[in-house]
């Protein structure tokens, strides 16, 4: 790989490395086995003494990332399963309980560009330790009170998600640059199986607690409490004025490289199958002759066959510099689902969601890794992964309502399908270029003496 950069040597003999503006550079033919950043780029979460290098992340640390994974989903997935007993106790219509289940995606794209500010200022350790805090309230306030509580609480736990699904992968360039791929599989099938679970006990819960659906909705805030609490060790660790602080990148210039434009639109149109068919599989199969019982089942199976895949699929995706192939096949595999679906919906269901499971929980998890391994600093890490997300998360949260009124003007699901179908072809094409072996580089600027 070539490497355009200089190093400047500063008092007591140390070296200094220049400041980079963007640009791309090609990977070579045959990338190293491990897709591994410059050292000299990526701070670690510990300042050593000078010249003794950067420390390696302790245990603490790979759990408290996986901790804060865990704490992200369980807040979207846990009310659609209790949204019928909700609607009842609020008196919530169609409309208003639709607008409550789009909140978390549309906070997920609308209040991404924050988690870099907020990191400049607090440095990413003390954002994290905010971000959590944040879940935790609001999960808390929007089982307290009305209707108005209810949609507070949910779009405060819902900004604290979105700053944080932009930092992980900043926290895997940071702290975990020699194990991209080991740390992105755990965090990604974190990710997954949290919010396949937490959608699954979300009924059984709120029968064990008694309190309705507000117990099966605020029981998740304890877990956020004990992430936080294995969090806080990494605030003074972290220096008043962290070095690797994020955020001073030309969001304009990253926002103008194809591979940034490649890679949000591979992420807005899986994500936009994924919420879509979140909210609506259920009713596809319960309108071709399928109990309502079996239809959710189905839509757990979709959930559950992602965990293992995401466990997968970020480390073959980091073990090479070209994931095309990986992009290619895996919406190959959702795009025959689709197909099924179309075709014959009820004549082998589990085949259908099965295929639509395996194809999105590894598109899912290759996008998030991608922006690690399609950056090659931890301030393109940060840009990239806000652009990727917010606007990708804001293209996907158009997907459910999209979907449900052309289900409505049309009185099938024939129409909402086709629609799936065309956009899995253009995730086929942007999943092609984001998944060539090209990466984010830098121009070196002169240094300051």
């Amino acid at each position: 790989m070539s490497r355009s950069g200089t190093r400047r040597r500063g008092r007591g003999g140390r070296a200094r490395v220049a400041h980079y503006d963007w640009g791309v550079t090609e990977l070579p033919a045959r990338p190293a086995a491990r897709a591994t950043p410059p050292t000299s780029e990526v701070a670690g979460p510990v300042p050593g003494p000078a010249g003794a290098g950067v420390a390696a992340p302790s245990v603490l640390l790979t759990g408290g990332v996986l901790l804060v994974a865990a704490s992200l989903r369980p807040l979207a997935s846990t009310v659609g399963p209790l949204v019928h007993p909700l609607r009842a106790d609020l008196h919530l219509n169609g409309t208003t309980a639709g607008l409550l289940l789009t909140i978390p995606v549309l906070c997920f794209g609308a209040i991404a560009p924050l988690a870099p500010l907020l990191s400049r200022r607090m440095g990413i350790a003390r954002t994290v330790a905010l971000i959590l805090l944040a879940i935790a309230a609001g999960l808390v306030v929007r089982v307290s009170g009305g209707i108005i509580a209810l949609f507070a609480g949910t779009t405060l736990a819902a900004a604290g998600a979105a700053c944080g699904n932009v930092l992980l992968p900043v926290l895997v360039r940071r702290s975990f640059s020699d194990r991209i791929g080991r740390i992105s599989a755990l965090y990604t099938t974190v990710l997954v199986g949290t919010s396949a679970l937490a959608a699954g006990v979300a009924v059984p819960l709120a029968h064990l607690i008694g309190d309705g659906w507000r117990g099966g909705l605020g029981v998740w805030a304890l877990p956020v409490l004990v992430a936080l609490g294995v969090w806080l060790p990494q605030l003074p660790r972290e220096p008043a004025a962290p070095a690797t602080s994020i955020g001073h990148g030309r969001m304009r210039d990253v926002t103008r490289d194809p591979i940034t434009w490649s890679l949000t639109l591979f992420f807005a149109a899986q994500s936009w199958g994924f919420y879509t068919l979140l909210a609506w599989m259920p009713s596809i199969f319960e309108s071709h002759g399928v109990g309502s019982t079996s239809a959710g089942l189905l839509l757990g199976l979709a959930g559950i066959v992602g965990v293992p895949v995401a466990l997968l699929i970020p480390r073959l995706a980091a073990r090479r510099g070209d994931q095309r192939w990986l992009a290619l096949c895996f919406t190959l595999v959702t795009a025959l689902g689709y197909v099924g679906l179309l075709v014959a919906p009820a004549g082998a269901p589990e085949l259908w969601a099965l295929l639509i499971g395996l194809g999105q929980g590894a598109c899912f998890p290759l996008a998030l890794t991608m922006i690690v391994l399609r950056s090659g600093t931890i301030d393109l890490t940060a840009s990239l992964s806000t652009h990727v997300q917010s606007i990708g998360y804001l293209l996907a949260a158009a997907g459910p309502l999209a979907m449900g009124a052309l289900h409505d003007a049309t009185g099938s699901w024939t129409a909402s399908i086709i629609v799936l179908i065309v956009l899995i072809a253009a995730q086929a094409l942007t999943g092609a270029q984001a998944g060539r072996a090209r990466v984010l580089r830098g121009r070196t600027a002169p240094a300051s003496a």
